[in-house]
C-alpha cells in the first residue's frame, strides 16, 4: 500500500470522522462516547491552519480515501501551555499493521519541529502496546499513568502519559 501524507484541508474533514469514529465505537481508545458529526468536526477542524502551532495532517490511499490522520492540539486550554502540543494520530482499521501510523507520528513532528512548540505530549488510553511501542521507538518517555482515569463501555480505564522534548 501506497499513501500520500499532506495537511489536511476542508474536503478531508468526513473522511478524518470517519476514520476516528471507528474507534470511538468499537474501541476504548477514545473515550468520546459518541461518534461526531461531520458538522462537529468541521468545527474543530476551524481551529487548523498552515502557520500552526496547531496541524493536521491525512494520509490519502491511491484511491483518494483517507487512510488516517495525525494532529496536534492544545495541551491545556492556559495560556502557559501555549509552547506544549497534545499529539495525536488515528490509523484506519484497512490500513493498520503497515506502519502508516509511524509515517503520520513523523511527518506531523517534523511539521511541529518548525514552529515555536517546545513539548508533545500523547495521552494513551491502555492497553494498547501498538500505540506505546511507536510512541517510544519516536523519543516519547512516559511521564506517568493515571489510573483508571477514563470510563467507558461499562469499564475504568487507565491512560499514560507521553513526552517529548522538541
Amino acid at each position: 500500500m501506497e499513501f500520500e501524507i499532506r495537511p489536511a484541508t476542508a474536503s478531508d474533514v468526513p473522511g478524518i470522522t470517519e476514520i476516528y469514529n471507528q474507534w470511538i465505537v468499537a474501541s476504548h481508545v477514545s473515550f468520546d462516547d459518541e461518534p461526531w458529526t461531520v458538522a462537529e468536526r468541521e468545527e474543530w477542524f476551524s481551529n487548523y491552519s498552515d502557520t500552526g502551532p496547531y496541524r493536521c495532517l491525512v494520509a490519502t490511499a491511491q484511491d483518494g480515501s483517507i487512510a488516517g490522520t495525525s494532529y496536534s492540539g492544545p495541551f491545556r486550554n492556559k495560556s502557559g501551555y501555549r509552547r506544549s502540543v497534545e499529539t495525536t494520530v488515528v490509523v484506519g482499521k484497512n490500513a493498520l499493521g503497515v506502519g502508516l501510523g509511524r509515517h503520520l507520528l513523523i511527518a506531523l513532528l517534523a511539521v511541529l519541529a518548525t514552529e515555536p512548540i517546545h513539548r508533545a505530549y500523547a495521552m494513551i488510553a491502555l492497553p494498547n502496546d501498538a500505540s506505546v511501542d511507536l510512541h517510544l521507538q519516536l523519543g516519547y518517555r512516559s511521564v506517568g499513568v493515571l489510573d483508571e482515569v477514563g470510563y467507558k463501555n461499562g469499564k475504568a480505564w487507565s491512560t499514560e502519559l507521553f513526552e517529548l522534548r522538541l
